[in-house]
């Protein structure tokens, strides 16, 4: 089997997820090589993600790994079993690899949640918003890249208003909804939009007010993509240098934790949909 380049983030979980599991299951690289009858190097490429393992084989390491855990171990077969070419395939070579890595972790999610304080979380974002946001960028970014970037968000949406659409929950402060990135018409009509895509039944849009007291969770901006099982959750963090992907089950307890409490502390969706509805009527 020919060696990738480049894995997908997908690619290396899978591969991840493997090296785990050996040493959970207390065994070096040369002993997993010795019972699959393969060299280490092979071992060592599963491990890297830059060669792929059959299902066969998935399934005799997890048994030599004494792994029980029957669902972890499918939904990892359904891994390295998946040939998907997503729609954000036609981007590879034309954006960088963490725009496709997101798009492909959100196809594969059961379910997604979001906590933004600053901005309006990109599935539900407007092209004018986005577009906006993309050419705040330093150095510009040339006109058809900026573009390709915005079309890339907006078919982020499918997640959202797809043919199976994904729930979804974004808890958004306050801030997020003032902050006009664009001008003012353009911030009405991303604010109607949220509220549009709030009264769907599988999106859950809740609002953190300023004047909420003894709040200091601004920095836990996050999305937590649930994997196919809670082992195969993965948290996505927006960083300078680009976006970082979490999948350690002591940071992921961390994140769900960190959601749990912005949650509360948001107001019902009811009342965060009146809110944003009266932020666009001041505009």
């Amino acid at each position: 089997m020919a060696l990738r380049r480049d894995p997908t983030a997908r690619q290396m979980r899978l591969a991840v997820e493997l090296r785990r599991l050996r040493e959970a299951a207390g065994l070096t690289n040369r002993q997993a090589a010795d019972l699959l009858g393969v060299s280490t190097a092979q071992v060592s490429q599963i491990e890297s993600g830059v060669a792929g393992v059959s299902e066969k084989r998935l399934r005799r390491l997890a048994a030599h790994y004494s792994c029980a855990d029957s669902e972890l171990i499918d939904a990892l077969a359904a891994m390295a079993t998946d040939r998907t070419r997503g729609w954000w395939e036609e981007y590879r070579g034309h954006l960088p690899t963490p725009f496709l890595d997101l798009a492909e972790l959100e196809h594969h999610a059961t379910s997604l949640r979001e906590a933004q304080f600053l901005y309006i979380p990109g599935p539900l974002q407007t092209a004018d918003y986005a577009r906006a946001v993309y050419a705040y960028r330093v150095p510009e970014l040339p006109h058809e890249d900026l573009e390709l970037r915005v079309q890339h968000r907006m078919r982020r949406k499918v997640i959202l208003e797809g043919p199976a659409p994904k729930p979804y929950e974004a808890v958004i402060h306050e801030a997020a909804l003032r902050i006009m990135v664009s001008h003012r018409a353009a911030a009405r009509a991303q604010l109607a939009r949220v509220v549009q895509l709030s009264e769907a039944d599988h999106i859950t849009v809740r609002v953190i007010p300023f004047d909420l007291e003894d709040f200091a969770g601004a920095a836990s901006a996050m999305t937590y993509a649930a994997g196919s099982v809670p082992n195969l959750d993965t948290v996505v963090r927006d960083g300078p240098h680009g976006a970082t992907f979490i999948d350690s089950e002591a940071q992921l307890g961390a994140f769900r934790t960190l959601f749990r409490k912005v949650e509360a502390v948001s107001l019902d969706t009811t009342q965060s949909r009146d809110f944003i509805h009266k932020l666009a009527n001041e505009l």
